[in-house]
């Protein structure tokens, strides 16, 4: 029997790695607490939409080298920017009722190894922009704590889709969550999207759509060999990947000098071999045992790559599951809202199981209207 149930409605704002758009979805979450006293959280997704980067396109992808006074106006320029596509979306879909904003802005740097990660967007500018309760700054107090600050995701995994053993997101990083007995861990597996997005730039398509240009390709046997030996791959979990990594990546497969088709060929299977053997080392390491009914839920840009997941599926035991084109397109963005929402509550919203941070944290920064951050 329910004992009490708490409601929030919340705005989740994602601008991912993929350069793609700005997600926006708008939810309900709801906190469900049994009369065991167990706690349980479902949300329903009641709108979603992705807005146009437009110039900002341009300027997301070389922000790295701009200097802090910038990069401080510019985040300022990008919160301008999301309150008025919000607005838009607000409009659009007549929705008047709203107990936050939750915002992952745009990644511009991720080191956490010296203690510095930065996403733009800034939160005291939205907030009074829009009237409204904002948080942000959602990765930076895990690394305080020594975490990665990343994934940040696998919170939603957790409360949000049980269901799953495994989640996998194919955006431009693509990043694993596993469920054990005792806990959860999750990490990125190798840079995704933005390499495959790259080399299909240069077939004058911003994508591979479908994959048809990797399925009708050739795999070069022996970039696929650099590429598979890079030293990320040596690391042991937690950890995270820079967008830096990306361009490392994309100038190997450039210095091969293979045609692009061929590049997005050996790429995929790149893609596809590092899944595998992670899923296999943690099977191994881990004790994890797969029975048929073992499935993996794969969400991001990726989903839609029908000759990837094929790949992917040929190396691996369990199956994949592709869940409705709004939970592809928008968990990220869910679960953004989802981390608001905790960090409101004063509640656990990044695992140190995932991060390798020193404890749990409730990260993120809220800000009021015309007031100062507040703790």
């Amino acid at each position: 029997m329910q004992k009490s149930a708490k409601s929030y409605f919340a705005i989740g704002l994602m601008s991912g790695s993929s350069l793609d758009g700005l997600d926006i979805t708008y939810c309900k979450y709801t906190k469900d607490v049994g009369s065991e006293g167990q706690a349980n959280w479902s949300f329903e997704l009641l709108h979603a939409k992705t807005a146009a980067l437009k110039h900002w396109e341009l300027q997301l992808a070389h922000m790295a080298d701009y200097s802090e006074a910038e990069l401080d106006k510019l985040s300022k320029d990008f919160a301008v920017y999301m309150v008025e596509e919000l607005n838009h979306f607000l409009f659009e879909y007549k929705i008047k009722q709203i107990d936050l904003v939750s915002s992952h802005g745009h990644t511009i740097s991720h080191h956490p190894e010296i203690g510095k990660t930065c996403q733009i967007g800034d939160g005291q500018t939205m907030a009074d922009l829009l009237g409204q309760t904002v948080v942000n700054n959602l990765r930076q107090r895990d690394v305080d704590e020594g975490g990665q600050g990343a994934p940040i995701v696998p919170i939603g995994d957790k409360h949000l889709f049980g269901d799953y053993q495994f989640c996998l997101n194919i955006g431009g990083i693509a990043n694993i969550s596993i469920k054990l007995l005792n806990g959860l861990i999750a990490f990125d597996v190798c840079s995704a999207n933005q390499v495959l997005n790259s080399c299909a730039l240069q077939l004058g398509s911003p994508f591979d759509k479908d994959g048809e240009f990797a399925r009708n390709g050739s795999i070069d046997k022996g970039l696929l060999q650099k590429l598979n030996a890079f030293e990320y791959y040596q690391k042991v979990y937690p950890k995270s990947l820079d967008n830096s990594y990306s361009k490392k990546l994309i100038a190997k497969i450039n210095s091969a000098e293979i045609n692009p088709q061929n590049a997005l060929a050996t790429y995929t299977e790149h893609i596809a071999v590092q899944l595998a053997k992670c899923i296999e080392t943690l099977k191994k390491n881990l004790g994890l045992n797969f029975s048929k009914n073992t499935s993996l839920l794969v969400t991001g840009g990726g989903a839609f790559n029908s000759f990837l997941l094929e790949r992917c599926q040929s190396y691996l035991s369990i199956r994949l599951h592709i869940p409705s084109a709004e939970i592809i397109n928008y968990k990220e963005a869910i679960v953004m809202g989802f981390i608001g929402v905790l960090r409101l509550r004063k509640e656990v919203n990044v695992l140190a199981s995932v991060t390798g941070a020193n404890r749990d944290t409730s990260c993120g920064d809220i800000y009021n209207p015309k007031l100062n951050k507040l703790d």
